[in-house]
């Protein structure tokens, strides 16, 4: 996703958050899923990174959450950020991917560069927020380097195969 322009408010900075909430909430719901759906077949490095992808959403979704809580800004409601999310990243299901792995690169990808984005968009503009702007890149970039070793994980363990 490319924002294309700096993050001017506090609402528009609630916004693109929510809008990483949901995409953590998808990569969550597929890697559970895959996970849950996995047979015999799969060995034990890829059950450990299906549940790993997971829990770290979960904790990405929890570290945007309190990002947002602290905002001075009416938060967009989830069903308005889910259609957005769902109109840019909804587009391909679990079963469009040749393989758990491809499916689960794809979701690391997305938000490894959703996330480098939003950082630059930050970065690039001179806004002030009702929260600390090193706090919010500090948690960005952190978010952004565990969305860069995922991808990294994922490849080896698909070079290995």
């Amino acid at each position: 996703m490319s924002l294309g322009r700096r993050v001017a408010s506090d609402h528009q900075l609630a916004r693109l958050l929510q809008i990483g909430v949901v995409l953590e909430e998808v990569v969550e719901a597929r890697s559970t899923r895959h996970h849950r759906e996995m047979s015999e077949a799969f060995d034990r490095d890829t059950a450990t990174l299906l549940r790993e992808a997971a829990s770290e959403s979960a904790d990405h979704r929890e570290r945007l959450e309190e990002l947002i809580d602290d905002l001075d800004a009416e938060s967009v409601s989830y069903d308005e950020i889910e259609t957005l999310v769902e109109a840019q990243y909804g587009k391909t299901k679990p079963e469009d991917f040749d393989g758990v792995l491809y499916d689960q690169l794809c979701n690391e990808e997305t938000a490894y560069k959703f996330y480098d984005d939003l950082v630059a968009a930050i970065e690039g503009s001179d806004s002030t927020f009702s929260v600390d702007r090193d706090r919010v890149l500090d948690t960005l970039r952190g978010i952004r380097e565990e969305e860069a070793e995922g991808v990294e994980e994922v490849t080896a363990i698909m070079e290995r195969r």
